[in-house]
């Protein structure tokens, strides 16, 4: 059966698991009885209606598209240039032309992690089949690790989990026996599982990766603390509430240990970094009285405006989802706003956010600033 061919009640069913909901739950968010989403997902009862596929789908957090088995339509300001970003992790040679010295090669992948850390990503898709070419041009271990990480992270945010999974995969290859480079590479590979829906594959790589030798430097202990929260973070989206907290607490202990370390594995790991990961685990939970307060008191600590863009605008969405699983939308418009004025590319190119925007336009009248996003990633009311 292709993919055209699945029935709607199937995709729905498919979709339920992936948000790791019961039936109950989903028949509950809806308003409707555990009997009528166990007869749509057995297509015993016909999804017809596009109001109610749409409403299926607002609470499911696809687009109708994703139900009816459409193709998903590009959200306005997302970056072509994926098709060359995918051809060049394809490509195993490296042409003698882009052969550079690894001081030339170095500068690329600085300047490479400064656009991502600003949230350049349009500008970074352009660059990253050069950076790949030019990284194992250079021979380096060390630079190509990080240009596959950098090559991954932008591909999560562009909503490419399975290339961002090979990119992050190519990673861990590159690292060969170097256990410090490994455990960064980990750190991506976690990162594109959960963006895939794999969280107990996640779990088990950053897991693995966290005890491969004692670490000795504070960067070096950074990345053991960042891996913990990716593993947390895979915990909770495997539903081991306990085994998440417990995690947690562990990375809060390694980031009480460092103060101004040099942040030369790009972790951006600290103390509130650990407190943003909380405000997500109460989520996970279901709580999001918890989730609402502890965001509405890490956004006020002195370290999260030294984050970079990118992290913060990529939290502000996660905040953001909280708040409308809340059914506070005018509190989700607030957030989206501060996103858009943080990362504009976070709001205007993921995926995620153009979902986002579209729960707060639902809103009668709808809140303040929303109308502008709308229109920005190409919504209409």
């Amino acid at each position: 059966m292709t993919g055209d061919d699945v029935p709607i009640g199937r995709r729905v069913a498919s979709w339920r698991v992936r948000r790791r909901m019961t039936q109950q739950v989903l028949a509950d968010r809806l308003r409707r009885s555990k009997s009528w989403v166990d007869k749509i997902e057995r297509g015993v009862r016909p999804l017809d209606r596009y109001s109610v596929i749409q409403e299926v789908a607002h609470v499911l957090r696809v687009e109708p598209e994703a139900l009816l088995g459409q193709p998903r339509s590009t959200p306005a300001g997302t970056p072509d240039g994926v098709d060359d970003i995918r051809a060049a992790l394809a490509r195993y040679d490296t042409p003698e032309a882009t052969q550079q010295t690894p001081e030339e090669a170095r500068r690329q992948v600085e300047h490479a992690w400064l656009s991502y850390q600003h949230a350049h990503y349009a500008q970074l898709v352009r660059l990253v089949p050069g950076l790949l070419d030019a990284a194992q041009g250079a021979r380096s271990a060390e630079l190509l690790v990080s240009a596959y990480r950098i090559t991954s992270s932008l591909l999560v945010k562009l909503g490419e989990a399975d290339l961002a999974w090979l990119a992050a995969d190519r990673a861990m290859g590159a690292a060969g026996d170097d256990p410090v480079l490994a455990a960064t590479a980990a750190v991506s590979v976690g990162q594109a599982l959960r963006a895939s829906g794999r969280d107990r594959l996640a779990l088990a790589a950053t897991l693995a990766a966290n005890h491969v030798r004692p670490r000795r430097s504070a960067g070096e202990w950074a990345v053991g603390g960042t891996l913990l929260l990716q593993a947390a973070l895979a915990a909770a989206g495997c539903g081991e509430h306990r085994h998440a907290a417990a995690l947690t607490d562990r990375a809060a202990g390694v980031a009480t240990n460092l103060r101004g370390y040099d942040d030369q594995h790009r972790t951006s790991f600290g103390p509130v970094a650990v407190e943003l990961v909380r405000v997500l685990l109460a989520a996970a939970r279901d709580n999001s009285v918890e989730a609402l307060r502890r965001h509405s008191i890490v956004v006020r600590r002195e370290g999260w405006r030294w984050l970079p863009a990118e992290y913060r605008g990529a939290y502000l969405l996660d905040a953001a989802r909280v708040y409308v699983h809340a059914g506070d939308l005018r509190g989700a418009a607030r957030v989206l706003v501060d996103a858009d004025s943080v990362a504009p590319a976070e709001v205007r190119g993921r995926p995620l956010a153009r979902t986002l925007i579209a729960d707060c336009a639902r809103a009668r009248p709808a809140p303040a600033g929303v109308a502008r996003l709308a229109t920005l990633v190409g919504l209409t009311r």
